[in-house]
């Protein structure tokens, strides 16, 4: 195709703790192609021997893309959001500019909380609370100013999202059997969760937590939401989710006043008992949405604006 003009197209990617997801767009906005590739966040920066994974997942993701783009589409631009972002956004944008052959103003790396708000709201308009690994509510004045509730990391709170699912779980059923040993043959959420973690000591539990990727750990959260239905305990975390939800709601709402909220991610849809929950525990008059966010096609898009 020597001679022959490229079409130019754009890259969005979302990159969470569980999952990456990638589009690619025309000029126009027209979706070329999606996919789903491993996730990583931001943090792994800080480990020399993670930050080669985060090197090896980009690189993965290039070639899927490159794959999608065929030879007569050239990339033109990229937007990316990704959890666990903060000081090494210039880093991670350099890393991703390298592994997609672009120049460094042709990548805009933010977190993956304003990547979503903008992919469902307007500056102003009102209120993102994200749940997937992690959570994290996010609001983007009328001055384009990023606004943030919780997001600090599963290690420290992020209550309510797929991790502190996980690991409430596992450590409130073994509270329970501090009082009442061997309880956990008739918790289906018990029998479940000691299947996938390799056994029904705590020993095991521990370790499943330290040598698990945050994202593994928080698919446990999908078990739990499966025996809401036959187990107390798990409809009781589901509950406790939808509440530590509506708590990042009620936190914006005391800083910067009533808005609508959107409550998105795939965390806060795993089971009707959570949106009960964040409804119960929010005013009666408050305007509340749930919504599925196709945050990685909006960046693409927006890459496409740019470009």
């Amino acid at each position: 195709m020597n001679g022959v003009a490229k079409e130019p197209c754009f890259l969005g990617i979302d990159v969470g703790g569980t999952q990456t997801r990638w589009a690619l767009v025309e000029s126009t906005g027209a979706l070329i192609a999606e996919g789903v590739a491993e996730g990583f966040s931001g943090m792994h920066l800080a480990v020399a021997q993670e930050s080669e994974g985060v090197n090896y997942r980009l690189s993965t993701i290039a070639q899927m893309v490159r794959g999608a783009q065929q030879q007569q589409r050239r990339l033109c631009g990229l937007r990316a959001g990704v959890t666990g972002i903060g000081t090494d956004a210039p880093r991670l944008a350099s890393m991703i500019a390298r592994a997609f052959d672009l120049d460094g103003d042709q990548v805009r790396v933010t977190s993956d909380a304003e990547l979503s708000f903008h992919a469902v709201l307007a500056p102003g308009e009102g209120y993102l609370v994200y749940a997937g690994t992690g959570s994290i509510a996010a609001f983007i004045d009328e001055a384009s100013v990023l606004h943030r509730a919780g997001g600090r990391g599963v290690s420290l709170d992020d209550a309510g999202g797929g991790y502190w699912i996980a690991r409430e779980a596992l450590r409130r059923i073994w509270r329970r059997e501090d009082e009442q040993p061997g309880a956990w043959h008739n918790s289906a959420m018990a029998r479940a969760l000691f299947a996938i973690v390799g056994g029904e000591s705590s020993i095991f539990a521990a370790r499943y937590l330290m040598e698990k990727q945050r994202g593994e750990i928080g698919m446990l959260a999908v078990a739990v939401a499966e025996h809401a239905s036959n187990d107390a305990l798990a409809a009781e975390i589901l509950t406790d989710a939808g509440t530590e939800l509506a708590r990042l709601a009620n936190a914006m709402t005391h800083r910067y006043g009533k808005r609508a909220v959107v409550v998105a991610g795939r965390a806060s849809q795993l089971h009707p008992l959570i949106e009960a929950a964040l409804r119960r525990a929010m005013p009666a008059d408050a305007v509340i949405e749930f919504r599925q966010v196709q945050a990685h096609i909006a960046a693409a898009k927006m890459a496409a604006r740019l470009g």
